[in-house]
């Protein structure tokens, strides 16, 4: 059986480059030291394994069927002469492969790469899972990452095989095939709902990746049941997909412990919760439902309901972001395990998660706010900010009744109601001057931030502790690899940087399982 780091990337070996965040990331997206044939022969020996831990990590396509598929496809295994690999399932559509219908590769986790990465491919992919090439075009990727259209086309493709309009399309196609799957939308609502431009658009991108027309993938739907529609109680279901196994007592405590009412909430009890919130998003509100019960032992139940259904891409991000479903346990429990200290708790959790945030502006805003105050007066003073300047929901969702407010409408408001709770004069100046900066794009935190610049930006700002800074990157950049904390280590504690890329996690393992006292 292949192991982990044995199919390593090389510009994961290299430290503070910009290519890749640190030494035996155990990603499986490039050459190792033992050159192009070795790591392919790894490759094969995971293909031949069926081993799961590689699904989303590479694809490989057989030239004998023309068909793309995951590692752990559980068809007979190819000849080796016959294989090849692709770091995206774009690149292998793009090489002429049609996605397999036995192990449906469009549906696997991300590969944790992209999270780790903080380099300009790694942006982008975070970038154009968010949707916005979709919305903004490659011109509106391009600035925000701060470079060229041609530039961001020729890294992308150079390193990835396909271009971001390639991946974008990947990414509307597996949206298409969900719709038609899970629910009784007509073609025009799904095609609309995918991001595509047309619905001939949407037919030939359809027959192309899957072999199939619309009509036909809906009739081989997998699974028993009727699909659902898309509004009403019913909403759009989802598998989201997890790499390993998934630790649900430490995610869902971990949240349930920073619930701010009116915007989340957590039901149920332990085994059997389900989480609920409002999301902001580019086309309207949403609400997600994700259920703590593994569904099949690799996915979590979530359902969305969306006032515009164009935000479904942007919806499932976030709530996969939320909960670290792209995480490559694996690979954590590897480098920390080797961490006398850290050994203990990495046995007793092996599949911990770093959550993240569904909004990152949102988090960033909670952290802030909740900075050097006592608990209690933390959590009631985010209660305030949500009561008096949450916009109400057209339809409210149950206890779900406002979106938390936008940096936008803060940077403007008054804010006296919090004082009145007793938050310092000093810690509302805080909140106003991070609000102004996200509202004027000063400060960025969406998927493709630069997440060095955005630290730097955040300590500029007056009352912003470098605790908070390195929080915020933690949770709402998504960045798993900061050492929280651990700066105030003493003496004799381990070299922290034998930690990376993974700090994060260990500063998980290191908090209680909830996490600290704060409502962020």
């Amino acid at each position: 059986m292949a192991t982990r780091s044995g199919i390593r990337n090389s510009t994961a070996d290299r430290v503070g480059d910009g290519l890749g965040t640190g030494p035996g990331t155990g990603l499986a997206d490039g050459i190792g030291a033992g050159g192009r044939d070795g790591v392919e022969d790894a490759r094969y020996e995971a293909v031949r394994s069926r081993d799961a831990r590689f699904d989303g990590v590479f694809f490989f396509a057989v030239s004998t069927t023309g068909i793309y598929c995951r590692p752990s496809c559980p068809a007979v295994t190819p000849k080796r002469q016959n294989v090849s690999f692709f770091a995206t399932a774009a690149a292998a559509q793009g090489a002429g492969f049609r996605a397999c219908r036995r192990c449906r590769p469009d549906a696997v986790p991300g590969s944790a790469e992209w999270n780790a990465r903080a380099d300009v491919v790694g942006r982008a992919v975070r970038l154009i899972g968010d949707g916005v090439v979709d919305r903004e075009g490659v011109a509106g990727l391009a600035s925000r990452l701060g470079y060229s259209a041609r530039q961001v086309q020729r890294q992308l493709t150079a390193e990835l095989g396909a271009g971001p309009i390639a991946l974008a399309r990947a990414q509307r196609g597996h949206t298409a095939r969900v719709l038609l799957q899970t629910t009784t939308m007509q073609a025009a609502e799904i095609a609309f709902a995918a991001g595509f431009a047309s619905i001939r658009q949407f037919n030939d991108t359809v027959r192309e990746i899957y072999a199939a027309t619309p009509t036909q993938l809906r009739a081989a739907r997998p699974g028993p049941g009727a699909p659902l529609g898309p509004d009403g109680a019913a909403g759009v279901p989802l598998r989201l997909a997890f790499r390993g196994g998934y630790d649900t007592e430490q995610v869902f405590g971990f949240l349930a412990a920073r619930t701010v009412p009116g915007v989340e909430e957590v039901t149920g009890v332990p085994g059997a919760r389900g989480y609920r919130r409002t999301l902001r998003l580019p086309h309207g509100s949403g609400v997600a439902e994700v259920a703590e019960r593994l569904g099949g032992g690799q996915w979590l139940a979530c359902r969305l309901h969306l006032a515009d259904l164009r935000d479904l891409t942007s919806a499932t991000q976030r709530v996969r972001r939320l909960f670290d479903l792209d995480a490559d346990p694996y690979a954590v429990a590897e480098r920390l395990g080797a961490d006398a200290k850290l050994a203990p708790l990495v046995a007793a959790r092996p599949f911990l998660r770093a959550p993240g945030a569904a909004d990152p502006e949102e988090q960033a805003v909670r952290a802030v706010l909740a900075q050097g105050l006592p608990p209690e007066r933390a959590v009631r003073a985010v209660e305030v900010l949500v009561a008096v300047y949450g916009e109400e929901l057209a339809q409210p969702s149950g206890t779900l009744t406002r979106l938390f407010p936008s940096p936008t409408d803060l940077a403007s408001a008054g804010l006296a109601e919090l004082m009145d709770v007793g938050v310092p004069l000093e810690r509302v100046a805080a909140l106003r001057a991070l609000c102004t900066a996200l509202a004027s794009g000063d400060l960025r935190l969406d998927p493709g931030a630069d997440r060095e610049e955005a630290a730097r930006r955040l300590l500029a700002l007056p009352g912003v502790s470098a605790w908070t800074a390195s929080y915020v990157r933690m949770r709402a950049l998504g960045d798993p690899d900061v050492p929280l904390g651990a700066a105030d280590a003493p003496p004799g504690s381990p070299d922290i940087s034998a930690w990376r890329p993974w700090s994060s996690y260990a500063t998980h393992h290191r908090w209680a399982p909830n996490g600290p006292a704060l409502p962020a």
